[in-house]
């Protein structure tokens, strides 16, 4: 699939920048990037997209100016209607007879990205033909009430905007021992690892021929479920066979994340890759036999492959999932270092975090007034006489 990539807000941006990265280490995706941001700050921190593809937005307004919204998605919402032209100028230099979508990717925590990013999914639903796809992230617990609310408010709003919304908890990708930065900078990671791997299938420089090729039509029939979804990932070591065909220097580069072993069959591999990728952690942990579909794309060389192992790979998968919906394809990668396998569970509606974050929502508005409501009698106390008996000027 050939995507138009706009990151939208901080978190946006750097999932942006990470996808960049991975499209150049040779897994292509990215036919076109930008990033949109109301904080030059953080604009000015991204690595990889080009600085004529970084677009400030509400410099103009008197409550951003280049410094941000403070967390609110309102002005978020505000300033992205405000400066639609100029985002619209800046889109003008996608390539649009080279794409097959567009892949809004925000937070949801913050301001610009839960805020602006579901009105940007309007106007290009509005003005574009292809579909318009997202890829949300949810905040941590860490990050407090405000973050929970902001997400709950936007979500609704960017899962109607697209035509599918991809989930990512940042709650799920945690570790105990990771500080705040080196969590979210691998959380990032992990994000752009699976997203290539599952939607630049059928994208290489077509030189080596899938047994069963997967292209942007199946992807695009598998999301065309509308909904939110979530994605599973697991990767493996290429077979000595295939290693010892590379020569010694090829050898040392493998780094997968499982030990092959001589004599292995290719198709109880395949078959055990997918069955570990879908029991282990999802981008967003979700009740697999809650999704409408499903697509299995296998990645790496092509002497990995085997056909008998996708077919029953697909056939599990149907049956975990109840559903007969399930697409199931390769993507050759002539030098990959591993063998993967990404897996797209489409309109899953058994989402616990997303139920946990409604409360925590709430709660966090609940709270918000009522502190509100306390200040408001804790100022007029503090400007006021006791027994009144001063007159306001």
């Amino acid at each position: 699939m050939k995507l138009a990539v706009i990151g939208f807000g901080n978190a946006g941006g750097k999932i942006a920048d990470r996808l960049v990265e991975f499209d150049a280490e040779g897994q292509p995706l990215c036919r076109f990037t930008t990033v949109f941001n109301t904080a030059q700050v953080d604009l000015a921190r991204l690595e990889r997209v080009p600085e004529e593809y970084r677009v400030l937005i509400g410099q103009t307004d008197e409550r951003s100016k280049g410094h941000g919204v403070g967390a609110d998605p309102d002005l978020g919402a505000e300033v992205t209607e405000a400066d639609m032209p100029e985002i619209q100028r800046a889109l003008d230099e996608i390539p649009i007879y080279d794409i097959d979508a567009f892949l809004i990717v925000a937070g949801f925590g913050g301001g610009t990205g839960s805020g602006g990013a579901p009105i940007l999914a309007e106007e290009l639903q509005r003005t574009y033909g292809e579909p318009v796809y997202g890829l949300g992230i949810l905040p941590s617990e860490d990050e407090g009430g405000r973050a929970a609310l902001n997400a709950a408010r936007s979500l609704p709003s960017f899962t109607r905007a697209t035509d599918g919304l991809l989930l990512f908890d940042n709650d799920a990708w945690r570790t105990g021992t990771d500080s705040m930065a080196e969590g979210y900078a691998r959380a990032n990671r992990e994000i752009a690892r699976r997203v290539t791997t599952l939607l630049s299938a059928g994208e290489r420089d077509g030189s080596q021929i899938a047994e069963n090729a997967m292209d942007a039509s199946d992807i695009r029939r598998t999301l065309a479920t509308g909904g939110v979804s979530t994605v599973a990932y697991a990767e493996t070591d290429l077979e000595p066979e295939t290693r010892r065909g590379r020569g010694f220097l090829e050898r040392i580069r493998s780094n997968g994340s499982s030990k092959a072993e001589d004599g292995v069959d290719p198709a109880t591999k395949i078959h055990g890759l997918v069955r570990r990728a879908v029991r282990s952690r999802l981008t967003c942990p979700a009740d697999i036999t809650a999704a409408e579909r499903g697509l299995v794309v296998v990645s790496g060389p092509p002497e990995e492959f085997s056909q008998k192992g996708l077919d029953r790979a697909r056939q599990w998968l149907q049956e975990e999932i109840e559903s007969v919906e399930v697409l199931a394809g390769d993507d050759p990668a002539p030098t990959a270092d591993s063998l993967s396998a990404a897996v797209l569970l489409a309109n899953v509606t058994s989402v616990p975090r997303i139920d946990a974050l409604k409360e925590d929502a709430v709660a966090a508005r609940n709270n918000i007034e009522a502190q509100a409501d306390r200040r408001e009698d804790a100022v007029e106390d503090l400007v006021t006489d006791d027994n009144d008996v001063l007159d306001p000027v």
